[in-house]
């Protein structure tokens, strides 16, 4: 191996995991891409809500959510839910979680993730142009949902960190909102419309087709479970899976909500949790939304998708090994017939998956301290897809001693060592 062509093993071939790859291979790179599941985008990649939300900066950490937290958890109707035989487990993160529910914090947060997310539509442009996955991606407009302005004005502090940021949208109120999109009911009178968004029409097949270009610019594609990391002297040189050892001159932990017990073979410790998120896809629907939404009630997505409408969104806190539950997609159905009760579909499919949470909010991209070509790209909650294309791109320029032109001190994984 020459002293500037490296071979980078990535572990997780989701949508960070494979936009890494992509990059590296323009910065002059072999890559093995290593996957547990048969094929890559078959996890949280596969079931996000679809949305280039560059908007969406701004943490569920806002003040006050200490207060309402205890309600909301007992509540049928809010899209916060516990398995609460895993709050023993929970806490300690739990705790450091809202510690961060104050304003300082959060726009702290958002700043850090706004570098990451703030330009995702023309990110993703650039990550797929020459790949054949360009035809998923759809420029559209990104909507919040609100019953009238004075459940919007219930939002103005998110909105006033997203304006401070640089972030602008246009408001639709009654009439002007019916003439942008008549779909909707009279339950919803008022809307926040972001432009420069974005929608990926089949998020899964989308990472399937960049991995799938990775793998003919000569990408190694392994299933493999990794295990554990080689070390000579402080550098990585190899990845250790169930039956073998993988050489290479660094390695990347892309592993997202699996990412911690991996993490710990590095010496980190990462405050991580899953946070638990939902989908429910509606096949063949009568009517189909403009553009993708945010329903500001009930805090999920609803995106238009090839053939579907997809609504995700819901937090619940139980681990990653507890069988999806019934009750928030029992919820959804509840909370879709308020705004689209017009609305019929010929087959639905339900899915659960798990988001990547660091107890403060903001990814990990960088070299781990201590141990050279030991890096990770994880702990982006539920705007992975969002950011993946970015991250990829930073990760690759710091591996190829690059200077990215994002200060990445906030996402530094010294932050998680003991």
């Amino acid at each position: 191996m020459s002293e500037n062509r490296k071979t980078i093993a990535i572990i997780g071939a989701g949508i960070v995991g494979v936009s890494t790859a992509i990059w590296l291979q323009r910065e002059g790179h072999d890559v093995i891409l290593i996957e547990r599941e048969a094929q890559a985008g078959e996890g949280t990649s596969f079931g996000n809500g679809g949305v280039l939300a560059s908007c969406s900066v701004v943490p569920v950490t806002v003040p006050g959510l200490i207060r309402k937290a205890p309600k909301m958890l007992f509540s049928p109707n809010q899209p916060l839910f516990l398995k609460w035989g895993y709050l023993p487990r929970l806490a300690p993160w739990l705790l450091k979680y809202l510690r961060h529910g104050n304003e300082t914090d959060v726009r702290r947060i958002a700043a850090a993730v706004k570098g990451v997310v703030g330009d995702s539509l023309n990110d993703h442009l650039a990550l797929a142009e020459g790949t054949g996955a360009e035809k998923w991606i759809v420029p559209s407009d990104y909507l919040f949902l609100y019953r009238d302005r004075a459940h919007y004005d219930g939002d103005a502090f998110g909105f006033r960190i997203r304006r401070d940021l640089g972030f602008s949208w246009d408001e639709l109120e009654g009439q002007a909102l019916r003439d942008y999109d008549p779909t909707y009911s009279d339950a919803v009178g008022f809307a926040a419309r972001f432009g420069d968004h974005g929608r990926i029409t089949d998020p899964g097949q989308y990472v399937k087709d960049l991995a799938k270009h990775a793998v003919s610019q000569g990408a190694r594609m392994v299933r493999a479970t990794v295990t554990d990391f080689a070390r000579d002297n402080g550098q990585i040189t190899g990845v250790r899976t169930e039956t073998e050892t993988i050489p290479c001159d660094g390695a990347v932990l892309a592993t997202g909500a699996w990412s911690k017990v991996l993490g710990e073979k590095l010496g980190l410790k990462v405050p991580l949790e899953s946070e638990r998120g939902y989908h429910l896809e509606l096949w063949e629907p009568n009517v189909m939304p403009r553009a993708p939404v945010m329903v500001a009630s009930g805090k999920f997505v609803m995106t238009p998708m090839d053939g579907r409408l997809r609504l995700a969104g819901i937090v619940e806190f139980g681990g990653l090994d507890a069988p999806a539950s019934k009750a928030p997609f029992a919820l959804l159905k509840r909370q879709l017939k308020e705004v689209l009760p017009q609305l019929t579909w010929k087959e639905e499919t339900e899915w659960m998956g798990h988001r990547p949470a660091p107890a403060d909010s903001i990814p990990a991209i960088g070299e781990v301290p201590g141990i050279k070509g030991a890096w990770l790209g994880f702990g982006h909650h539920h705007i992975g897809l969002t950011g993946g294309p970015k991250t990829g791109k930073l990760l690759a320029q710091m591996i190829a001693g690059k200077t990215p032109n994002v200060d990445v001190e906030a996402y530094s994984p010294s932050r998680f060592t003991t």
